[in-house]
């Protein structure tokens, strides 16, 4: 039986590298955004490339009452879930703004436990599935560059964590991902350094993999793990006068 795959955020350049691969593995594709119409181009060169079957959804994770509705009203029901939408948003800008401030908590953490509650349900009682969450390196450590969008990954890194504590005894497999650096439109303005950057085609391949392995945790590339580790380690004191 072909096995399917929801891209919740399809739109993103790292969920487009995902479609693409899971459409060369054979996947039935669920593309899902607030905007379908920038997903025909890819809707249209997958059908072509691949040979997929491809069908778009909208879906907007800001409006938490019409998930449970949305997910329930899928053709087919996932074999995974894959959460790749996500907003970094200016840090400054949000300080002083409410709304922007909200923006990111809700795209990066309340929008993304809406819709991953409804998921884990159905997966619970079906005693199967993978659910996937793109979460961030910047979760593990609070900095005053992005303190509000990593606090909101934090976030998200716990919900998952605590989920796959619930549900691995419901052969649910729960998958954390933290990318690093990605070059994608998110961070194009923002110098990154080469051998700490990822690209869209990687972070495709290693969740993959992860699904495939049944990985709990990933780093996309496995420096950021170690760099991660040191930044952890900073006593408070000495790390509260550093500009990061």
């Amino acid at each position: 039986m072909q096995r399917a795959v929801l891209l919740l955020g399809a739109n993103a350049d790292m969920a487009e590298s995902m479609a693409r691969h899971f459409a060369q593995r054979g996947y039935q594709l669920l593309l899902a955004s607030r905007n379908t119409e920038k997903l025909a181009s890819l809707e249209s060169d997958l059908k072509i490339r691949y040979d997929a079957d491809v069908q778009v959804f909208r879906f907007d994770a800001n409006d938490y009452p019409s998930h449970h509705a949305f997910y329930h009203s899928l053709p087919v029901k996932p074999d995974v879930v894959v959460v790749a939408f996500g907003v970094l948003g200016d840090t400054e800008m949000a300080m002083g703004d409410w709304n922007s401030s909200q923006e990111i908590i809700s795209a990066n953490f309340t929008g993304a436990v809406s819709i991953v509650n409804v998921v884990a349900l159905d997966f619970q009682q079906r005693q199967a599935g993978t659910i996937v969450g793109i979460s961030s390196v910047a979760g593990e450590r609070g900095r005053q560059s992005n303190f509000i969008y990593g606090s909101a990954k934090a976030g998200f890194t716990a919900y998952l964590s605590g989920l796959r504590n619930r549900l691995t005894r419901h052969k649910v497999h729960v998958v954390t991902v933290k990318p690093g650096f990605v070059r994608t439109k998110m961070i194009a303005d923002v110098p990154t350094p080469v051998l700490l950057t990822a690209t869209p085609d990687q972070v495709a391949k290693r969740i993959d993999r992860a699904i495939q392995k049944r990985k709990n945790v990933i780093y996309v590339l496995p420096v950021w793990r170690y760099i991660m580790l040191v930044i952890k380690l900073i006593p408070e004191f000495i790390f509260k006068k550093l500009s990061l």
